[in-house]
């Protein structure tokens, strides 16, 4: 089973049920080859037959980018099968992984403001900024770490004894870069950001009161 026809399969991924022939008819191939992709999701986990027809659960897109991405591709090529809400669930689970407590799509009153994912551990929060965008110029990157500056401020001033970092997840930048010590991460390299992001609070913006 080639890895692209693991992506294909990806796009029929949906929380219900879905019958061979039109998962089929989703990923452009034919009952057999639908039928092959369908039981490597199964061997792995994901989704579930009852007779000719799957059922997928919430979460089992993602789990299928993670299966796909062990098997050898390139995180940017799954992420593109993604969609924003797809993409948070990736960069939490991301954190999951490394030990965090995770919150997604955390509401903020007075003024409203709304952080994409929260990470939590070690009592130091890491606030993201999901952008499943494929090009940011300097301009409009300059203007979303001021944004999430501003929630991460706000954030702070509505937990007790918080401490919190802003970090900004994208799609498409091939290295880790700063603005005003915020941290502009590839989810190529979240993982390897995680890993090393203890020993470089100092060099990132650390809010706290």
């Amino acid at each position: 089973m080639h890895v692209r026809e693991l992506i294909k399969g990806m796009d029929a991924i949906i929380p219900d049920g879905v019958s061979i022939q039109d998962f089929a008819i989703v990923t452009d191939t034919n009952n057999k080859t639908a039928k092959k992709i369908l039981d490597v999701f199964i061997k792995n986990d994901i989704g579930k037959f009852d007779g000719d027809t799957v059922y997928f659960e919430l979460g089992d897109k993602i789990k299928a980018a993670f299966l796909i991405i062990e098997n050898g591709e390139q995180i940017e090529q799954v992420s593109e099968h993604l969609d924003w809400k797809d993409f948070e669930g990736l960069v939490a689970q991301i954190l999951e992984e490394k030990g965090f407590a995770t919150m997604k799509n955390m509401i903020l009153t007075k003024p409203r403001m709304e952080i994409d994912v929260v990470g939590i551990n070690h009592g130091i929060a890491m606030l993201i900024d999901c952008k499943h965008w494929k090009k940011l110029s300097q301009s409009s990157l300059n203007t979303i770490v001021e944004k999430q500056i501003k929630r991460v401020k706000h954030y702070v001033s509505k937990t007790n004894e918080a401490i919190a970092v802003p970090v900004i997840v994208t799609l498409y930048h091939e290295q880790i870069n700063f603005i005003n010590r915020v941290p502009i991460v590839p989810v190529q390299q979240l993982s390897s950001f995680i890993d090393e992001f203890y020993g470089n609070l100092d060099k990132v913006n650390t809010i706290e009161k």
